[in-house]
C-alpha cells in the first residue's frame, strides 16, 4: 500500500497530484509549505513570474516553489473537489469529498488568479471548463446540421411551393377569377 494517497502526474494542464487510493471527505492531503515571505518580498518575487505564492494574511505569503513543496502540484478547477484550508500558521489542502482513486485533487485559486492569468479567455483549462466547452461545441454543432438539412430541404422540395401555387390557381378559377384577375 502507497504512503502517500496521491501521485505526481501527468495533467492536462502540466503536472498535478492524483489520488492512488480513495480519500475521505475532510481528510488533509498535502501541506502547502515553503519560506515565509513578507508583502515586499512577494511583491519583488511576483514581479520576477513566481506562479506558486500563496497570500497567508496581509502580512505574510508561502513561496511554494521549492520542488519539495508537493502541494505546488494541486491544480485549479472550477468545480474542485479540495480547497485550502488555514491550520498552524501553514496550508493544508484538505477534501471536500470523498475522491476515488485516479481522480486529479484540484481546489479553486480564487478570482484574483482567474482575472491575472485568463485575461482574454472566458474559460480556464480545467477539466470543467473543457467539458463545459465541449458540450457547447457539440450542441452548436448540432444546431448548424440542423440548419443545414432545412435549408437543403427547402431547396431540394419544390413540391410544397409548387403545391401552394397549385392551390392558388384552382382557388381562382373556382371563385371565377383568372389570374390576370386577382393582379388588378
Amino acid at each position: 500500500m502507497p504512503r502517500r494517497a496521491f501521485r505526481i502526474g501527468r495533467s492536462a494542464t502540466g503536472l498535478g497530484l492524483f489520488a492512488v487510493k480513495p480519500i475521505k471527505r475532510r481528510t488533509s492531503i498535502v501541506a502547502y509549505r515553503g519560506p515565509l515571505l513578507t508583502e515586499e518580498e512577494a511583491d519583488r518575487y511576483e514581479a520576477r513570474d513566481s506562479r506558486y505564492l500563496f497570500i497567508l494574511n496581509k502580512k505574510w505569503t508561502i513561496d511554494g516553489s521549492p520542488r519539495w513543496n508537493l502541494g505546488r502540484y494541486a491544480n485549479h478547477s472550477c468545480r474542485p473537489n479540495a480547497e485550502p484550508i488555514s491550520r498552524n500558521g501553514g496550508i493544508h489542502i484538505v477534501a471536500l469529498r470523498r475522491i476515488e482513486p485516479g481522480e486529479e485533487i484540484t481546489y479553486d485559486y480564487g478570482k484574483d488568479y482567474r482575472a491575472y492569468f485568463f485575461k482574454g479567455r472566458r474559460h480556464c483549462l480545467c477539466q470543467a471548463c473543457r467539458e463545459r466547452v465541449a458540450r457547447r461545441r457539440r450542441k452548436m454543432r448540432a444546431e448548424r446540421k440542423l440548419a443545414a438539412e432545412r435549408a437543403s430541404r427547402k431547396k431540394t422540395s419544390p413540391g410544397k411551393a409548387a403545391r401552394n401555387r397549385t392551390r392558388t390557381r384552382t382557388a381562382a378559377r373556382k371563385n371565377g377569377r383568372t389570374k390576370t384577375a386577382r393582379r388588378r
